[in-house]
């Protein structure tokens, strides 16, 4: 390949405006050439970033329009719509400068000033070294198709809806700075720690939440409410600390690898958003990245907030073979015994160990024991698939029963499973299961 230096001689021996001018071109040529190949790696490095921050989940609506915004995300303050980030000019972010984009991720204020609400987690980016902010610029603006989807409004409630009111909100909850490494701890914890407290945003799901909406904790350091499980848009997502009933106690690094990877593991399957997360975002880190991940979320204690405060409202637990005898036996004058063998037991069994990476094991599931038995409600109603991954592609689902049963009879259900084989939670209301049906219905209008 000619080379910059070459072509200057070129210009200088030239002995006319017309060599000089092609000389000139002939150089610029040759400067495009050579970045090319660090602009593609460049434009690589930000889609796997992309892809570790889960970006397409929220900001695609329709598969066909991929980062084009105008997904409805439920909040308890109200409905907000994600944005298109793609690189259209008018309705998209071609416009924004690196700065412009900075200062979306790292302070969650838009390119005109407007301020965004946390649904859009740059609480958690903040964290995101500068190298990784310029690769995610770099994707965005180089590696996406611009699609022209124009931002729907949100739809919250005044004073609420008051953007100005994010300074103040930001100013009491919001910490800024990138994220520092712990010199006391390994690189791959570190690495780890940096996935998900940043680009995975965990805590986002995974955090509690006080009264403004803001997440309790942003690190281990920040104390044991970080990572201690939530509820959030009909869905709880259990605990990633070491708690013993609900935790990630008795998972091992390995275990927590082949969750991320595969969306399932020989006891669990991922369900709900998890599902999602795994499909569109873990399934394609590396080993390394997963392993990090692993041994960061193994080394964090437990947030006493597994379940065991509820052991001494809850039932006693009953023996671990009692339920599967009564079954076998066809005896079902336990609660909630005949709806499951009427429903359930076919696929999960008798004893409740369902199938290996098929239909998921219900004894002393963290899911089944959590204290806030919404997830369960959540799949009993509308149904749920495992994700469809490059190395287990088969999306085995479980059905909706949401017009088959009950309230009355998925609370039944419910409690027998949260009671039986080993498993001492606590038993589910009508009254809870109506207030998911209610919220399932007005997320289906919504969309």
């Amino acid at each position: 390949m000619i080379t910059p230096e070459q072509i200057a001689l070129l210009s200088r021996r030239a002995g006319s405006v017309i060599a000089a001018a092609f000389a000139t071109v002939l150089l610029a040529a040759c400067l495009v050439a050579q970045a090319a190949p660090a602009l593609q790696e460049l434009v690589q490095r930000g889609a796997y970033l992309a892809r570790a921050g889960d970006c397409s989940a929220c900001h695609t609506a329709q598969e066909e329009d991929p980062f084009a915004g105008g997904l409805p995300i439920s909040t308890p303050i109200g409905m907000i719509y994600s944005t298109n980030i793609t690189p259209e000019l008018e309705t998209g972010i071609g416009r924004y400068s690196m700065d412009d984009f900075v200062k979306v991720m790292r302070e969650g204020v838009a390119k005109d000033g407007h301020r965004l609400y946390p649904a859009m987690p740059y609480t958690s980016y903040a964290k995101l070294s500068q190298e990784d902010l310029f690769a995610l610029y770099a994707y965005v603006t180089q590696g996406l198709e611009p699609v022209r989807n124009p931002n729907r409004r949100t739809h919250l409630s005044w004073p609420l809806s008051m953007r100005s009111l994010m300074a103040v909100w930001n100013g009491l909850y919001f910490k800024k700075g990138e994220y520092v490494a712990d010199p006391d701890k390994s690189a791959s914890w570190n690495r780890g720690a940096y996935l998900v407290q940043g680009l995975g945003h965990c805590g986002g799901c995974h955090t509690p939440r006080g009264f403004a909406g803001q997440e309790k904790a942003d690190s281990e350091q920040s104390g044991r409410l970080y990572l201690a499980g939530a509820s959030l848009d009909n869905w709880h997502a259990s605990p990633l600390t070491g708690d013993v009933e609900t935790g990630l106690h008795a998972w091992s690094k390995d275990e927590i690898v082949e969750s991320l990877r595969t969306g399932r593991t020989s006891r669990v399957a991922a369900i709900g958003v998890m599902a999602e997360v795994v499909g569109k975002s873990t399934q394609y880190l590396t080993d390394q990245d997963l392993m990090s991940i692993a041994e960061y979320l193994k080394s964090l204690p437990a947030s006493n907030n597994d379940g065991q405060g509820n052991a001494a409202s809850a039932r006693q637990a009953s023996d671990a073979t009692a339920a599967t005898q009564a079954l076998r036996a066809g005896d079902t004058g336990m609660r909630g015994s005949r709806v499951y063998l009427d429903n359930c037991n076919a696929c999960h069994r008798s004893d409740g160990s369902g199938a290996k990476r098929t239909f998921p094991n219900l004894v002393k599931n963290e899911a089944v024991n959590a204290n806030d038995p919404i997830s369960l409600i959540h799949i009993v109603l509308d149904g749920s698939s495992m994700p469809s991954t490059q190395t287990a592609p088969t999306a085995f689902a479980m059905p909706d029963f949401e017009w088959r049963l009950s309230d009355a009879e998925v609370a039944d259900v419910l409690s027998f499973v949260r009671g039986s084989w080993g498993n001492h939670a606590a038993e589910v209301s009508p009254d809870e299961v109506g207030r998911v049906r209610k919220a399932l219905a007005i997320k289906k209008t919504a969309r």
